[in-house]
């Protein structure tokens, strides 16, 4: 961290313990020692709409693409010849579309896929016509929206549907020692058609006729809300996840399902922004009041700090500083300086005086805002600060968020105020002041000032009255949203759908290693014929591991819109997703997914731009040498690296967010040094997160560590939103008490249970129906028999009456 460090004059060696010697070894070897610059990094629903389609292809598919275009070119030449698919007027498009789903109603698997591969070249943008790739992406949207109106997408479900029940090939593929692309070549044309559909209707620009905006709504509405008593589309996507985990279909193309299944969340649940917007509507539906600030426009205004330094790197630095003045030092190491936020001097802390500009230099970098707390007792305050020039001092306008107030911290606040002033306490009453002093009643007005009623503490509330009195307050009117429905239909196997999710992040992760019970997941990228020069194997290795990236960013993004889309539609739907995927141990795969070289992860250059679609339809390619690939490209970080990132760490807030006992898993799980590292990438959304979690268990992590990881509660304090009475710093928060930890997970579980069997299971009215005891009543009851039965009654009396032999000394001792 910080700028490198000029060459010294090395001191005569001092015997070292082993330990230390091995641990900064390995640290440098797996971090380094550059400085991360600041990145230019814009978070966002998804990445460019080019960038989004060229991750649906891996380079080892790249032959298809000219296959696809002569299934097209043979068929279309065939009906239109002497013309080209751009000089068609719509009526032409719309009859030779019509011609094309004709034919995938025959029979002949090979003509079924012939045709398909012909609509996935319309789907891909006509590119043979094309000239350059704005062409190709107009086109692509174009044809993806005449496709959608004349009915392309239901065919393809129809046929996705025969697919996955093909019970041919997934024997086949199961058969086989190793799975390539040619054992999901039909499912993978199908998934390539749907998720361009998706993508491209998804996406909304400005010149959009009215015409496709209908067609968005409608399609919308489609893939959320089944059709004739069907599952949502999501749900299907689902199926398949959990059927490639359970290893009954190990030839699913797992990249393109996980891809399509993120846009139709995206697409049907609504983006963040879209999200930020419900939450508005909804809080004034509730009549709360609304939101203080807009959280999205918050992170984005926000500037990355420099990362804090190591323990290790403070010693080293702190025995060259003491052997470099010739005595032992008893003053603070550095100047404790703010954290670049707001790249000026602190102007509220004192400078060292003493020391030369020029000699600080090669300490600033390193350690910024550490202090020596092992030799040194006290600090020794220095001695009056220097008059700072006026342009040099920045004063912050203000911290980013405004503080929130629960009512519990309300509640806590005056039963510790009335404990100790009165003598006993008054429940949950927040209004009765008498007999507390004045400064209290000032603290009262303060927390009631910015108390915040969450969505989720009216739901809460309403839930508790449900459950009280379930017939004075009748049925709960629930609103039919897309996420009700997806909610109400992935209900009953929702934990193997969380399992699989996580079971396929963690084979997808770079810190896992090849075990021979693990999934595979590169199906869909390995050729059927392996590499046999090093550059093909290159070439191969640069394609895997792009395809674990994209596995990854799917996945995440996948997660955290379920569980924020849940959190709003009903606090208790994203209380059981959350506990589903704790228990899938989901907190220990993320972190150990962070316990790597982050900085490496987030530069990691696994593209060859040149064989990106649509780039490799337009341009003519060029010879690849060992070079090129290694070059790759240009750009400062990888923007799905990044992204999945920012993901699996709000995915971890949401998780430990107000919950002791999964903070806990997080201490005991060492997550602070693994968290801290991560902090070195400059991206201020990243710092946000991983500052948000050092805080909830910055109370569990001692004294010691608060006093050696200054910098890093600095930039808690000066990041993070603030809770007015959050002792987060000192550890005296009446919630962590270890002893609660279990019965505070039974009871959120005993809670949902009866959430979803209060709302999802009720009971039929014929149980409600009173019993009919009478004797003669019940025997005199017509029941319509079947037509048939007067034949085989004498059978049927043999079979059930006669031949069973009845104990009737058993009747005497039932009870």
């Amino acid at each position: 961290p910080g700028r490198a460090r000029p060459a010294q004059p090395q001191p005569p060696a001092q015997p070292q313990p082993k330990g230390r010697e091995l641990f900064r070894t390995q640290r440098k070897e797996s971090e380094g020692s550059l400085e991360c610059p600041s990145l230019e990094f814009q978070y966002g629903d998804a990445d460019g709409h080019g960038a989004e389609l060229a991750e649906l292809y891996s380079y080892t598919e790249e032959p298809e693409l000219s296959h696809n275009r002569r299934c097209f070119e043979e068929d279309f030449h065939t009906q239109v010849p002497g013309r080209r698919w751009l000089e068609l007027d719509r009526a032409q498009q719309k009859a030779f579309v019509m011609r094309l789903l004709d034919g995938l109603e025959v029979v002949n698997r090979d003509r079924r896929l012939r045709v398909a591969r012909a609509i996935l070249y319309l789907a891909q943008g006509v590119f043979g016509d094309c000239d350059n790739e704005g062409d190709v992406l107009h086109w692509s949207r174009h044809n993806s929206f005449l496709l959608y109106q004349l009915g392309t997408f239901s065919a393809f479900l129809e046929l996705l549907n025969m697919e996955i029940e093909n019970s041919q090939a997934c024997s086949s593929a199961l058969r086989k020692p190793a799975i390539s692309l040619a054992d999901s070549t039909e499912l993978r044309v199908l998934l390539s058609v749907m998720y361009l559909m998706v993508e491209n209707i998804r996406v909304e620009q400005e010149t959009d006729p009215p015409e496709w905006k209908t067609c968005q709504e409608t399609f919308r509405m489609e893939l959320s809300f089944p059709v004739h008593t069907e599952e949502p589309f999501a749900l299907l996507l689902f199926t398949m996840v959990t059927k490639f985990c359970s290893g009954h279909a190990p030839h699913f193309p797992m990249k393109k399902v996980l891809l399509l299944l993120w846009k139709v969340l995206l697409f049907t649940l609504g983006g963040f922004e879209a999200l930020q917007a419900m939450k508005v509507r909804r809080r004034e539906e509730l009549g709360l009041a609304p939101l203080p600030e807009d959280s999205i426009q918050v992170v984005r205004s926000m500037r990355a700090a420099s990362p804090p330094t190591y323990s290790i790197e403070l010693w080293e630095q702190q025995q060259q500083q003491q052997q470099k003045r010739g005595h032992r030092s008893r003053r603070p190491l550095v100047k404790q300086d703010s954290l670049d936020i707001y790249n000026e001097r602190d102007p509220f802390k004192n400078d060292e005086v003493g020391v030369d500009e020029d000699e600080n230099d090669d300490v600033d970098s390193g350690i910024e805002g550490e202090l020596d707390l092992v030799e040194r007792d006290t600090i020794i305050p220095s001695g009056p600060s220097q008059r700072l020039p006026i342009e040099r001092v920045s004063f912050p306008k203000g911290l980013p968020w405004a503080p929130k107030v629960r009512q519990k911290d309300i509640e806590h606040f005056l039963e510790a105020s009335r404990n100790k002033f009165i003598g006993f306490t008054l429940g949950q009453d927040t209004e009765t002041l008498i007999g507390l002093p004045r400064p209290i009643h000032e603290s009262v007005k303060t927390l009631k000032q910015h108390k915040y009623v969450s969505i989720s503490d009216v739901q809460i509330k309403n839930e508790e009255e449900l459950e009280r009195c379930p017939m004075s307050l009748g049925e709960e009117e629930v609103q039919e949203t897309p996420c009700e429905v997806l909610y109400r239909a992935m209900l009953y196997n929702l934990p193997q759908y969380m399992i699989a999710l996580l079971k396929i992040l963690l084979a997808a992760a770079p810190t896992s290693k090849a075990k021979t019970d693990s999934i595979n997941i590169l199906a869909d990228v390995l050729p059927e014929e392996m590499p046999i020069t090093v550059l093909q194997s290159m070439k191969l290795g640069i394609d895997v591991n792009r395809h674990k990236e994209i596995i990854v960013k799917s996945i995440s993004a996948s997660l955290l819109l379920l569980l924020k889309h849940f959190k709003l539609n009903h606090i208790y739907q994203f209380e059981y997703v959350s506990q589903h995927l704790v228990f899938a141990n989901c907190i220990p795969l993320i972190l150990k997914f962070f316990n790597q070289n982050i900085m490496s992860y987030i530069t990691a250059k696994n593209s060859i731009s040149v064989l990106d679609y649509p780039h490799c339809t337009v341009h003519d390619l060029p010879e690849l040498t060992a070079e090129s690939l290694e070059a790759g490209d240009n750009t400062q970080f990888c923007w799905r690296n990044l992204f999945s990132c920012i993901n699996l760490l709000r995915i971890l807030n949401k998780l430990t967010k107000w919950k002791h006992s999964r903070t806990m898993m997080l201490v005991v799980f060492k997550s602070a040094p693994i968290l801290k590292r991560a902090l070195k990438v400059k991206q201020a959304m990243m710092q946000l997160y991983i500052l948000k979690l050092l805080k909830i268990q910055t109370k569990y992590l001692g004294r010691q560590w608060r006093k050696s990881n200054m910098k890093t509660m600095s930039a808690i304090y000066q990041k993070v939103r603030h809770r007015m009475n959050d002792d987060w710093a000192y550890g005296n928060d009446i919630d962590a008490r270890p002893w609660d930890f279990q019965a505070e997970e039974c009871t959120l579980r005993a809670n949902i249970e009866a959430f979803n069997s209060r709302r999802y299971a009720r009971p039929r009215a014929a149980e409600f129906a009173p019993v009919d005891n009478c004797l003669q009543s019940v025997l005199g009851q017509r029941l319509d028999l079947p037509r048939d039965f007067h034949r085989s009654y004498e059978l049927w009396l043999e079979r059930e009456v006669f031949s069973q032999p009845i104990c009737w000394e058993e009747l005497l001792h039932c009870q």
